[in-house]
Formats: structure tokens, sequence, C-alpha cells
């Protein structure tokens, strides 16, 4: 093979199986010499991979964990069960699955060939998801869009639904992707209110990247996080004091329910749960219910009596 950087890439793929490769069988892998291949893994390091040697008679070459993230080769297997379980993450907004996970995505959907773009595709049509909360999902599609213009500081038009009903076009420089965990929201300047808001991506259709430039404003506040948590908080609606006591141990507990409500230990097999959240009463009822263990609602009442409802609702669909 006498193609330098085609060589190149052939013998990061073969680096990039976890296993030790002997000079011998790489240069019989590539036909060329063991001193071609010392060279090619000495260009393989200056462009920053990993690429650790063994001494002795033989010797061997294997990729480690390095100080940097290199660039990857991935099969077609591993590029669309990737990109599916990206796309699946994103839709759904499960916990632990931000704006990284979506950035992610759009990168590997922009080199994606045709071919493989069809297998995400077909698998993800033929997979029936179980959503949670009020079933609300958001196309991948969407998410891509919406942070390409995010990343790429370009203003963005769209279709926006509002909770009446009511259609509205808008064009937006848009800021930040926030996940709730059960939610994507996006943050943006809204050029037709002159104002900031707060968008439900699954309310937004037909995102339009317009190709206009521009330079990001600074928030009303100098503190980004908290005023991204009150924007969050009008735009999700009442905050409630979430109080509640389990009879299992916190990591029991801690592993599920999502990563915002965690409980603190209050003896070896008991936990509290104290939290200002904005998460509707419906979606805390399921989520307390799905921990499987004994738990009682101090706080707030709404919560309460919503629990005490879907009760009777069930006990009266069992007679």
């Amino acid at each position: 093979m006498t193609d330098s950087p085609a060589r190149l890439l052939n013998l990061l793929s073969l680096l990039q199986t976890p296993r030790e490769w002997p000079g011998s069988e790489l240069a019989d892998r590539l036909s060329v010499s063991p001193r071609t291949i010392r060279r090619d893994i000495d260009r393989l390091r200056d462009l920053g991979y990993p690429v650790e040697a063994t001494k002795g008679a033989i010797g061997g070459y294997r990729l480690v964990a390095g100080t940097a993230m290199p660039p990857l080769l991935l099969d077609d297997e591993e590029a669309v069960a990737i990109a599916v379980g990206l796309r699946a993450g994103a839709g759904h907004a499960i916990e632990g699955v931000d704006e990284a996970s979506v950035r992610a995505l759009a990168k590997l959907e922009q080199v994606l060939p045709a071919r493989l773009r069809h297998r995400v595709s077909t698998l993800q049509n033929a997979t029936l998801p179980l959503t949670r909360g009020d079933g609300a999902t958001v196309a991948p599609s969407t998410l891509t869009a919406l942070a390409g213009a995010v990343t790429g500081r370009e203003r963005l038009r769209f279709a926006y639904r509002a909770a009446d009903g009511a259609e509205t076009k808008r064009l937006v420089e848009p800021y930040r992707l926030v996940s709730t965990g059960w939610r994507w929201y996006l943050v943006a300047y809204d050029l037709g209110r002159e104002d900031w808001r707060v968008f439900r991506v699954d309310r937004v259709t037909d995102p339009l990247a317009t190709g206009a430039r521009f330079t990001p404003r600074e928030l009303p506040e100098g503190d980004e996080a908290a005023y991204l948590m009150r924007s969050m908080t009008r735009a999700l609606g009442e905050e409630l004091e979430l109080d509640v006591t389990f009879e299992a141990p916190a990591e029991t507990v801690a592993g599920r329910l999502p990563a915002h409500l965690a409980p603190v230990a209050t003896g070896p097999d008991t936990c509290r749960l104290r939290a200002r959240v904005t998460d509707s009463v419906n979606w805390l009822a399921i989520r307390l219910a799905l921990t499987d263990v004994p738990f009682k609602v101090q706080a707030p009442d709404s919560l309460r009596t919503h629990l005490h409802h879907l009760t009777t609702r069930l006990t009266a669909s069992l007679t």
C-alpha cells in the first residue's frame, strides 16, 4: 500500500481494535515493511493519537487513553449503533443526556453516508419507545437543527405552537438548548418580540437556519445560571417544594429517580428527598410510584391530592 494517507487510516482503524498488534502483523496487513509501520506510528503520535509500544523481540503497538480525544474511525455497524443510541436519548430526553449528545448526533449525521442514514431511520421507525410524563417527544432532526444553529451562531426560523394551540412564526437568535431530564427547551432572543424567550422544543416545527450570523447578546442579568433557572421556571410553571420520605436506602431510591431528584440518607434503610422542582404533579406521582419502595409525601399538598385521586381511580378500576 503506497498511498500514505490511506495507509494511515487503515493503520488507525486496526489500532482502534482493543488489542495489542505485533509490528510484523501490522506490516503484513498493510503490505509494507516494519520500518514503514514505525514511521507511520510516529505520524499518528504527531497527530495526537497515543500509541503505546511494547519492547521485545517481536514488539507490539496498541492505542491507549491520552490527554485529549482524537478523531475516531467507525465502521458501518458502529456508526449506526451510535446514531440510533443518540437519537433515542435525544428524542426522549433521557436523564443524563444533555446538549452534548445532540451536538454529537448533529456531527455524526452530517457525515453519515446516505445508505447509513437510511439504516438509522429504518431502525428508528421500527422501534416503539416507552415514554413517560406527558408523552411529549422531540424529533432528533429538530434537535440537531437547533443545536447546529446554537453552535454556529446562526439565526433560526421555525413555527411554534403555544400551550393554547396558537400557531406563530418565530425568528430568533438561539442561545442555548436545555434539558430538564424529561423535556428539551430552547433559550433564545426573539427578534419579533425583542425579548428573551424559552421555547418547548416539542412544540417547534420546521426549524430552518437562515444563514445569517449573529453575535450572541448578553443575558439581562450577569448570573447566567440564575437567569436560565428563572426562565425555565416561568416556562415550566409553578415551582414546587418537594418533601418525600422513603423506607429504603438512599442509593436504592437515587438509582430509580432522575438525577435532579437526589434523596439524602436519614438512616441505613431510610432517606428523604427535599427539592425545589418545576415538574408537573402528574409526572412526580408516576416517578415516585416507579421507585417501587414505600414512600410518604410531606409536601406539596397538590401532589398529595393528586396521589389520592390517582389511587382512587386505580382502585376503582379493579372493582
